[in-house]
């Protein structure tokens, strides 16, 4: 059974998630402030962690970060805020979705099923053995998902490995913003392009030497992105 758990100050809010996620059988457990959620996700084993943005005594996006120095599981932020600056900085911390409130439970018991699947699935046993992918420098272990410039390690979170991967094993495709955003959060794109500007640009400050000219992943303006060889 996957366990949860909801970083959530308003009770209401998260009793309402919670019902609906143990419905469809996951194990869950609430914080209600932003430091005890943290002290949570970083002591114990949760699959995945919802996270509010508004919280007290730290907020959202400093738990995002300081989890993402210690934890790769995924992440869905939640917010009343629906400013694109809010979810930029999310997505650019490392959070793995991003959800406006109010948002129907059953939207978020989906995503929640989506994103679990999908690491559990690029993460499982199904995994082939020494799966290695090299080009120009740059190698990726998929396998033990560890990227490597040059020889120096490159830190990744999971959507940035999956995309890069993605793009890597189908070189010279340009690639819509709309079809990357199916292909790796395997979920309607409607609203959603900021998610995969952002982790593109994220993934050039760490594997370009020089994002203003990026060697490895292409930008083709008006319709989308290439990964040259």
């Amino acid at each position: 059974m996957s366990r949860i758990l909801i970083i959530e100050d308003e009770e209401s809010i998260a009793d309402l998630e919670k019902d609906y996620l143990e419905l469809s059988d996951f194990s869950v457990e609430i914080r209600p402030d932003g430091e005890t959620g943290l002290a949570a996700a970083l002591a114990e084993d949760f699959d995945l962690v919802i996270l509010d943005l508004m919280l007290p005594k730290i907020d959202g996006f400093e738990v995002m970060d300081r989890l993402r120095e210690k934890k790769d599981i995924p992440v869905l932020m939640v917010s009343a805020k629906k400013d694109d600056i809010d979810k930029i900085r999310g997505l650019g911390l490392g959070a793995d979705d991003y959800i406006t409130k109010p948002f129907s439970p059953s939207e978020l018991v989906a995503r929640v099923k989506a994103h679990l699947a999908r690491y559990e699935r690029l993460v499982g046993a199904g995994t082939k053995a020494n799966e290695i992918i090299e080009i120009r420098g740059l190698k990726i272990d998929k396998t033990a998902r560890r990227i490597t410039i040059d020889g120096v390690e490159k830190n990744l979170t999971t959507k940035e490995f999956d995309l890069l991967t993605f793009l890597a094993e189908n070189p010279n495709h340009v690639f819509s913003k709309d079809e990357l955003f199916r292909k790796i959060w395997n979920m309607d794109s409607v609203g959603d392009i900021a998610t995969v500007t952002v982790h593109i640009k994220k993934i050039r400050e760490k594997i370009e030497a020089d994002t203003s000219n990026p060697q490895y992943i292409e930008t083709i303006w008006g319709v989308g992105y290439r990964f040259r060889v």
